[in-house]
């Protein structure tokens, strides 16, 4: 276990501050009307991150192939339950009016 791998201080500065553009970026995309492509561009961004602080700051890319697909799995199956997440979210029906009973239901609560 004594075959740690040690980054110069300078490989970790050079990651923060990608780090840090990622964030201003992520912002910046907030002020900008992309319609629906808002939210995966903010998505996107955040996995590019994920990806840097999992490979640098965790040390994967350095360690042994099996700890890496444990940390690919994991990151992968949160691709799944995020994108299983937004398609409901983007299917429902948020359009369609709201039935009568449900609008008169709410009427006899006053």
């Amino acid at each position: 276990m004594s075959d740690h791998h040690i980054l110069p201080l300078k490989t970790y500065f050079l990651i923060f501050g990608a780090l840090l553009i990622g964030t201003f970026l992520t912002v910046a995309v907030t002020y900008v009307d992309l319609g629906w492509f808002n939210t995966p561009l903010a998505l996107l961004i955040a996995g590019a991150k994920a990806t840097l602080v999992i490979l640098y700051f965790m040390h994967v890319k350095y360690s042994p192939k099996l700890i890496g697909l444990f940390a690919f799995s994991g990151f992968f199956f949160i691709v799944i339950l995020l994108a299983l997440t937004l398609q409901d979210y983007y299917t429902r029906g948020w359009h369609e009016p709201l039935p009568v009973d449900f609008l008169e239901m709410g009427q006899n609560l006053k």
